[in-house]
């Protein structure tokens, strides 16, 4: 049944807005972290797969970074194990990593690239560990209570950060025209696996490959005011102002600190979208308006 001519004409449009866009950034890396909804939801899980896929087809160069608590979470409850969270951080022993090195290792990052070459890509799963690709550091933390003569220091398990990024995995796979798909788990210098958040992870590959763009998915349509407006076109002296009058608060800060430190190490655009939206990746990447929050150095 051929279009009607309303509908054709603004197919025409969405193609014709897209093409600029596409010569701009053929040849260029984006990094995406994928997660929250668009993780669980089976349509987005899709409409998710063929966008990465189309970028690719269109010579843009995609590499993706998944978290994967919920499915963590749901694990843990199945073997009968409890989940124990500090600032927001799951205490992890090594019975927990081994269910984390599983989950985000296995059974999530191989279902993403499964969904991935289902619509036509090539896409290869890694974790930190393959090719020396994330080192990590044990974090700490320190807690201090009223009354105390000095601060209490927290050791949560297995939970790391970045100390070092190795991408020669990564280039390599990309050379080679396949869609590099990592799981955030890191090795210490004692050999040891760590739990890494992943959009630390992404951030600090996106640095490494000095990509043109990091895409954060999350499931806010992006950094809000008071009015609950969507605030874009942000720098990091308007970000911090934002923390500063309480706008950025609680669990949105650790993802824009991610954002400000990947901005100012040399990526040239980080956005946090809403990626409860179908195509939300499409829609920042090749239209006019975008969808989310954008911030520059």
């Amino acid at each position: 049944m051929a279009l009607d001519h309303a509908a054709a004409k603004n197919v025409a449009h969405v193609l014709t807005e897209a093409l600029p866009y596409i010569r701009r950034f053929a040849g260029k890396t984006i990094v995406i972290k994928y997660g929250g909804n668009a993780m669980v939801d089976d349509k987005l899980k899709e409409s998710f797969a063929r966008d990465i896929v189309l970028m690719k087809l269109v010579g843009i160069n995609p590499v993706v970074v998944h978290g994967g608590g919920p499915q963590i979470g749901k694990l843990l409850e199945k073997i009968g194990k409890q989940s124990e969270f500090i600032n927001g951080m799951r205490v992890t022993d090594s019975e927990t990593m081994d269910v984390v090195e599983m989950v985000l290792g296995g059974l999530v990052n191989k279902e993403i690239v499964n969904m991935i070459n289902r619509q036509g890509g090539s896409a290869v799963g890694l974790t930190g560990k393959d090719g020396d690709l994330i080192r990590a550091r044990k974090l700490t933390f320190k807690r201090n209570e009223p009354g105390m003569d000095a601060p209490e220091i927290i050791d949560i398990g297995h939970v790391g950060e970045v100390a070092s990024i190795d991408c020669s995995v990564v280039n390599m796979l990309v050379q080679g025209d396949f869609i590099p798909v990592i799981a955030p788990v890191g090795v210490g210098e004692d050999g040891q696996s760590y739990n890494i958040n992943a959009d630390l992870v992404a951030g600090k590959i996106a640095e490494v490959l000095q990509a043109e763009k990091l895409m954060l998915l999350t499931n806010i349509p992006g950094i809000l005011d008071k009015q609950d407006n969507v605030l874009t076109g942000l720098t990091p002296k308007q970000v911090d102002e934002l923390i500063a009058d309480g706008t950025i608060y609680g669990g949105m800060l650790p993802k824009i600190r991610c954002a400000l430190e990947a901005a100012q190490g040399g990526v040239k655009a980080v956005h946090i979208i809403d990626g409860r939206l179908e195509h939300s990746v499409l829609l920042e990447l090749f239209t006019d308006q975008g969808i989310g929050t954008l911030i520059t150095a």
